[in-house]
């Protein structure tokens, strides 16, 4: 049988967690199964690359970008090869382009095409443990590029997908959690979650996986289990969506901090104008989160919008000149917001959800500055201040600790 396990940074954080890790993956082996491992950069790596950029340059070609990244992720595949010949088993380290995982030309966000897996295959047959860097692939032009942000998640999903076999998705909690446990002691792991919730609160701000992992999971009815890799607890399925689960109104609560609001002042209120703000952010890849468009009273109106802060830096002269082509009067930008958000398949088939959400905030004197919501979530921007006691509330006004 074929497993993908995909370890995490924190998994990865130094040596004697690359040792752990390797431990885990030979023990895999042993049981009989041939084992391919998606590893992503140790802890902190990416950001110190990143940062290291930034003092190059304030504004790095994104090309440039992807091969600098790519690297971190390359130090720990070869690294927990080295580990794994320790103890006495096989193993060869690839990257993205090695193992044959083609993407599109978007540098930095880039989406998967194509993924060839004969090599792969080849060092499965051979008896070896294959260990491929997460977050990247390469173009048809043989250019490096990297999946975003979470990218070695969706590297482990796709691979899983193409080898039809489950995928293990290895963290430092010990599954999907109602709340951030670092921010709601009392949060309850959950051993069962929707591709669909897990999807929302992945999107939200939940830290566990990529969205766009879950997507791929979604779409092609992977089996993912997260699990802590420090100990044997069963974690959590994400599964399809069931009866039984469709009873529970409430899954979980999440938090987002990794957004500003943008708010384009006194727009014309004229038909066609909100679309040409939007086309010409659309244009330059910059990707708008929760919108809003205030009632205008005077012909004048304003666009609030979000956009994640590691975007604002490259996005920001893209907003000033999309304020400029309608002739706003300026742009103020707020980095200090929380999204809070809820979530939870049961909410098709019962009301007053958002009623009491918005009631717990006001009764801990939470203001809402932005609200949205679709089938299965509720959503709302608040002070950056006020984000995790919203979260607390809100987990505690939904019971979400109680054991079901």
């Amino acid at each position: 049988m074929i497993v993908v396990q995909k370890y995490g940074g924190t998994s990865v954080a130094d040596i004697e967690r690359v040792k752990n890790v390797a431990k885990r993956v030979v023990k895999t082996k042993r049981a009989g199964n041939k084992v391919v491992v998606v590893v992503s950069a140790f802890s902190g790596k990416t950001n110190e690359l990143i940062e290291l950029a930034h003092q190059m340059v304030k504004v790095p070609s994104q090309r440039e970008m992807d091969m600098l990244l790519a690297t971190g992720e390359q130090m720990s595949v070869s690294l927990l090869a080295m580990a794994i010949h320790a103890l006495g088993e096989d193993a060869v380290s690839m990257t993205g382009y090695q193992v044959g995982i083609t993407t599109n030309e978007s540098h930095g966000q880039a989406k998967i095409v194509d993924v060839n897996t004969d090599t792969l295959r080849k060092q499965l047959n051979r008896s070896k443990i294959v260990i491929v860097a997460g977050f990247q692939g390469k173009t048809s032009n043989h250019e490096i590029t990297t999946l975003g942000r979470g990218g070695s998640d969706l590297t482990a999903v796709a691979l899983a997908k193409v080898l039809k076999c489950s995928c293990e998705i290895y963290t430092d909690v010990d599954g999907v959690y109602t709340a951030d446990p670092r921010i709601v002691k009392d949060a309850r792991k959950l051993d069962l979650i929707s591709y669909e919730e897990m999807l929302e609160m992945a999107s939200l701000g939940a830290k566990v996986m990529q969205s766009r992992s879950v997507e791929v999971g979604k779409k092609y009815n992977v089996p993912i289990v997260v699990r802590n890799s420090m100990n044997n607890n069963s974690g959590t399925l994400i599964t399809k969506e069931n009866k039984k689960m469709e009873e529970v109104l409430v899954s979980g609560v999440t938090i987002n901090e990794n957004e500003v609001k943008v708010t384009i002042l006194q727009v014309p209120d004229k038909p066609g104008i909100a679309a040409k703000v939007f086309e010409r952010l659309a244009k330059d890849d910059v990707n708008v989160d929760m919108i809003i468009q205030n009632k205008s009273t005077t012909n004048f109106t304003d666009i609030s919008f979000t956009v994640f802060k590691s975007e604002l830096r490259r996005t920001r002269a893209v907003i000033d000149k999309a304020a400029k082509l309608v002739k706003a009067s300026g742009v103020e930008i707020d980095t200090n917001i929380s999204k809070v958000s809820l979530v939870g398949v049961g909410m098709k088939s019962h009301s007053g959800i958002a009623a009491k959400m918005f009631s717990t905030l006001a009764k801990n004197k939470i203001n809402i500055e932005m609200i949205s919501t679709s089938e299965i979530k509720v959503s709302c921007v608040v002070s950056g201040t006020k984000g995790k006691a919203a979260v607390r509330a809100i987990h505690k006004a939904f019971g979400l600790s109680k054991k079901k």
